[in-house]
C-alpha cells in the first residue's frame, strides 16, 4: 500500500543494520536522518550514498545516552517537520563473564538501550501524536529472548527495551502509533565474522547461515508501513528458526 513520505530517525544508522534500515526506508520514499555518535563519517557516507540515488537523506551526530544533548538536537528537527518513523537500533555490546563484568560496562550497555530509548523517543511521541500517525520501532536481540553467556548485561538491557516497548504500544494503540520490537539472531556483520565460523553457524542456526542486514531491513521497512498498521506490542524474532 502506498503511503505519503514521513520524515524518518535511524539511530545507529551508521552501523550494517542501521545503514541497511536507513536504505531501506529512503528506499520506500521516506526523508531519513541517518544518525551516528562518534563515527559520523559512516552516517555521512550513507547519506552521500542515498543522496546520490535521487533518495533523501541527512546524517547527523549525537549521543543518545545524554539527554540535554538529544533533546537539543530533536527540538531542531522537530522545528522542521514531526518525526513519524522512528527506529531505536542504537546500541553497544560490552561482552564479559558476569563475575567479571565491571559497573561501567553494565552501566554503558543499559545508558545506550535503555535511557537512549527514553532521550529519543520522548521528546519525539507528542509531535507524533498530534499527526495521528506514527511507527516506533525497537532494536532488540535475540540476547533477551534467550540469553547469552557474557551478555548479562545486553540480555538486561534489550529485556528492559522489550518491556518498553509492550507498555508504550498499550499508551499509544489508540493514537494511530505502533509500537514494536525486532529481535535479530545473529547477522552477518564485520563483528560476527569475527566472532563465529562457518561450522559455529550451522550448529546454533537452524538455517544453517546468519541472517543478512537487509533481511532485517525489510522486516523494519514492513512494520513502519500502512500495511502494519494492526501490528503493535509485538517482539518480532528474526533470527533463523533459533529457539
Amino acid at each position: 500500500m502506498n503511503q505519503p513520505p514521513k520524515y524518518a530517525l535511524v539511530t545507529g544508522g551508521s552501523g550494517a543494520i542501521g545503514a541497511a534500515i536507513c536504505r531501506r526506508l529512503a528506499a520506500a520514499g521516506h526523508r531519513v536522518y541517518v544518525h551516528a555518535n562518534t563515527n559520523l563519517a559512516a552516517a555521512e557516507s550513507v547519506a552521500r550514498e542515498l543522496t546520490g540515488k535521487g533518495l533523501q537523506a541527512e546524517p547527523l551526530s549525537f549521543d543518545v545516552t545524554d539527554a540535554a544533548q538529544v533533546r537539543e538536537h530533536m527540538e531542531r528537527l522537530l522545528e522542521r517537520a514531526p518525526i513519524q518513523i522512528l527506529v531505536n537500533n542504537a546500541g553497544v555490546h560490552e561482552d564479559a563473564a558476569f563475575p567479571a563484568m565491571r559497573p561501567e560496562q553494565w552501566q554503558q550497555v543499559l545508558d545506550v538501550s535503555v535511557s537512549g530509548f527514553f532521550n529519543v523517543t520522548q521528546p519525539l511521541t507528542l509531535p507524533m501524536i498530534r499527526t495521528r500517525w506514527g511507527r516506533i520501532i525497537n532494536i532488540s536481540s535475540v540476547a533477551a529472548l534467550m540469553g547469552n553467556r557474557g551478555q548479562v548485561n545486553y540480555a538486561a538491557a534489550k529485556g528492559a527495551l522489550n518491556s518498553a516497548t509492550r507498555a508504550l504500544a498499550l499508551e499509544l494503540a489508540t493514537r494511530g502509533i505502533t509500537v514494536n520490537a525486532v529481535a535479530p539472531g545473529l547477522i552477518d556483520t564485520s563483528m560476527t565474522r569475527d566472532q563465529f565460523d562457518a561450522e559455529t553457524i550451522a550448529r546454533l542456526i537452524p538455517m544453517k547461515r546468519a541472517g543478512l542486514p537487509e533481511e532485517v531491513a525489510a522486516l523494519v521497512a514492513f512494520l513502519a508501513s500502512e500495511d502494519a498498521a494492526y501490528i503493535t506490542a509485538q517482539i518480532i524474532s528474526i533470527n533463523g528458526g533459533m529457539t
